[in-house]
């Protein structure tokens, strides 16, 4: 079975497939129909990237919705993929088939997501919307689950592996699990009661190897056949020659360091050497991208660093930079304008960019828990994985860099020669697993204790664990529920969920922090900004920053002048979390200065973090803060309740309170807000009188921002109105010369 026309599916379908340039299969997919996954049999496919498992997951979706057999359900683990096989799937709306996604709110019911035939969710929204109970669910014929090895992981695994347990107890549908190669994907298949069909096939042959001295030693895996490559040394910097190797073949390259700090300082080393790679015409379309992501007067330096680097051909990518720097990276890495991205493993796990060599130069990680550690095979793999790129590359390549032939020797024995550690379960965690017990309650999905232990049955904790040792967790979540009153056991030895339990599981936020809540804004009739904002960064759910050596004297001095307003004790400068304490008065301090309007660039500068780090902080708390607000409503605490509001419009905006009224205007944000301001224009009621000239004249504004303030103030616009563009201080680059030389001047 070799060509599609041979495949038990709608000849609409493999015509419309054969019109985007796919006619053959590759030989895991062959293996994959074979299975019988095609008349709804379970499957786990273990193949490396670029592999083909995606057309197998959407044939088979295809296959049940024009069967009748319901919906479809994609689920991935990153709002990021979402995004992209969502606009991946839009190809087949020339079916008939409609294609929704969701990644947002939490406490969205999500009903409109009902009526398409492919819904795409992140795993996080899909067990919101179980907690929700949507009527919609019970209409899915088909589950797709990407990345399933990701269970393995301690975030993000234990919601991907209960909303698979939920589902299964609740429907019992057919499911097509798609995973990288690891070591016991027989495992996964067996308690998915599934087929295996387990691969290292790649349509772009892999090279693993090690670099030394001006050599790299491959492995071609697939055909067992060792190679020698040898790197001219035509420049100082050393990395630049294994880049430029490739470079000169007409290739991109991807390079993995361990921090964010190095994929700036290596960005930057390496950016001279590329300016000859680059033709007029894609320097042109680089400056354009420079332009939107560093040119803004106010922009963060780390974002006039990226723009600069990204006119001269590369760029740095990590989390700390916002949605829009990184989508703009992606997408000219896509096209081919960019050459070089220096990432860190993040990029890996992340959206599909494929690059003909991959250099891992940092096999090693840091933590300030764990020090310096190595970096499992696993994640090595997900990173060579994304060497060849389909369609460009008759090859790929995958990089290490060892400093002596002592570590050269170990890399290729650990890392080239290896196989993946085994994954495991991570629903042993504690928060985890009190979290989805009470969210199966809640849903009336279990109510007693044998349908709790029936759920559990379905999850892979269950299938390689001790009985006893489950149980035992079991039974510690449930005390725990108890003891927080967020269940109460009945007469008839069934449990049944508290109004405090039920908005606590809506509110998707951890049992603790609920408990937390309730307990503080219990114990404290009044509080400061700085109170609630700590208590938000003091709860398990809000994602903090870390504090430097160099940042503990000041973040001190700053506890000891709020130390009044403080609702948590602090622990002991001995204590084992003291320095998770001071990392959320940092933390604290940022989501007080972005309500203060404090700009972009002072805030990443003052406190030595990325724009996306800021806009991660400040979503996760404002989603808190009207979390906050639920639990003192439930909890019958009304005295808090506006100012949390308050607080929660603040972060939403980034603003103080005195110009809350106008930047709930659609295309007012903080600085044209405070440009109203300042201009004398305080409120809805002054914006209606002022003459739409005048308003059009003010810096941030002009005629189309004045024309829409006035249409949402139900004002009729005259056509008459005089243009008048709207008038800012930001910067430019006027040519390739000038943007390059002040990149070099730095």
């Amino acid at each position: 079975m070799t060509h599609l026309e041979e495949l038990a599916i709608n000849k609409k379908v493999i015509s419309h497939l054969q019109s985007l340039g796919i006619t053959k299969l590759f030989p895991p997919q062959e293996q994959a129909f074979e299975t019988g996954v095609l008349e709804g049999s379970n499957l786990v496919l273990a193949v490396p990237t670029s592999s083909g498992k995606t057309l197998v997951a959407e044939i088979c979706m295809l296959k049940a919705i024009l069967d009748g057999r319901g919906k479809a359900l994609y689920l991935v683990p990153l709002k990021s993929l979402a995004r992209e096989k969502y606009a991946d799937f839009k190809k087949y709306e020339a079916l008939g088939i409609t294609v929704a996604m969701s990644v947002g709110d939490y406490d969205s019911p999500g009903t409109k997501l009902g009526e398409a035939d492919i819904i795409v969710l992140t795993t996080e929204k899909a067990d919101s919307l179980v907690r929700h109970k949507v009527d919609w669910i019970n209409d899915i014929g088909i589950i797709v689950i990407d990345e399933v090895h990701l269970i393995n992981d301690p975030t993000r695994g234990p919601t991907l592996e209960m909303v698979i347990a939920k589902l299964i107890q609740m429907l019992g549908t057919q499911i097509v699990a798609l995973s990288a190669t690891i070591s016991n994907a027989n495992d996964i298949a067996d308690w998915l009661d599934a087929a295996l069909v387990k691969s290292t096939w790649r349509p772009v042959p892999l090279s693993e190897g090690v670099y030394l001295d001006g050599t790299i030693d491959f492995e071609n895996l697939e055909t067992n056949q060792r190679s020698i490559k040898h790197i001219p040394r035509n420049r100082k910097e050393e990395l630049a020659d294994v880049v430029c190797d490739t470079l000169d073949e007409s290739g991109q390259v991807l390079v993995f360091v361990s921090s964010r700090k190095s994929t700036i300082a290596t960005a930057k080393r390496l950016a001279p050497f590329l300016r000859k790679y680059l033709s007029d015409e894609i320097l042109k379309h680089l400056i354009q991208i420079a332009k939107k992501i560093g040119s803004r007067a106010s922009a963060p330096e780390i974002s006039k660093t990226l723009g600069k680097l990204v006119a001269s051909g590369i760029a740095f990518h990590h989390a700390g930079l916002d949605n829009n720097e990184r989508a703009l990276v992606e997408d000219a890495f896509k096209d081919n304008l960019l050459k070089v991205i220096v990432a860190t493993p993040t990029l890996a796990a992340g959206v599909n960019l494929p690059a003909r060599r991959v250099i891992i130069r940092d096999y090693r990680r840091f933590e300030q828990s764990r020090g310096s550690y190595p970096i499992p095979i696993l994640e090595y793999k997900q990173m060579a994985g994304r060497a060849g790129r389909p369609k460009y590359d008759k090859y790929g390549e995958a990089v290490l860099i060892a400093k002596t032939e002592h570590e050269k020797d170990n890399l290729v024995d650990h890392y080239v020669l290896s196989d993946p550690e085994d994954i495991f379960s991570k629903l042993i965690s504690p928060s985890a697993l009190r979290s989805h017990l009470l969210a199966a309650i809640t849903t009336e999905l279990t109510n007693d204790r044998k349908e709790i232990d029936g759920l559990i049955s379905n999850t892979f904790f269950a299938c390689t664990d001790e009985q006893q040792k489950i149980d035992h967790h079991v039974s510690s979540a449930i005390e725990f529920l108890k003891d927080g009153k967020l269940i109460k056991t009945t007469p008839s030895e069934s449990y049944t969920a508290t109004a405090l339990g039920t908005r606590t599981s809506r509110l998707y936020i951890n049992p603790q922090t609920a408990i937390m809540f309730r307990d503080i804004l219990s114990q404290f009739e009044t509080h400061t900004i700085f109170g609630i904002l700590h208590m938000i960064c003091h709860t398990p759910d809000q994602p903090v920053t870390y504090v430097s050596r160099s940042e503990i004297e000041d973040t001190e001095v700053f506890i000891e002048n709020h130390i009044n307003e403080v609702m948590i004790e602090p622990p002991d400068e001995l204590d084992t979390t003291y320095t998770d304490f001071l990392g959320e008065v940092k933390t604290t301090r940022i989501l007080q200065e972005w309500i203060s309007e404090t700009t972009e660039k002072d805030i990443t500068e003052r406190y030595n973090v990325g724009m996306g780090d800021v806009h991660r902080f400040v979503r996760s708390a404002e989603w808190l803060i009207y979390a906050a607000s639920e639990i003192a409503r439930i909890t019958n605490n009304p005295e808090h309740i506006s100012s949390l509001r308050g607080i929660r419009s603040r972060l939403k905006y980034g603003v103080r309170s005195d110009i809350l009224e106008l930047v709930g205007l659609r295309g007012i944000g903080r600085i044209r807000g405070r440009m109203l301001h300042n201009q004398g224009l305080h409120n809805l009621t002054e914006l209606y009188h002022v003459p739409i000239e005048e308003l059009a004249r003010i810096p941030t504004i002009g005629t189309t921002i004045a024309e829409s303030i006035k249409k949402q103030l139900g004002v009729e616009i005259k056509s008459t109105t005089p243009h008048i563009e709207p008038t800012d201080e930001t910067g430019d680059y006027d040519s390739i010369q000038t943007l390059l030389e002040d990149f070099e001047s730095k």
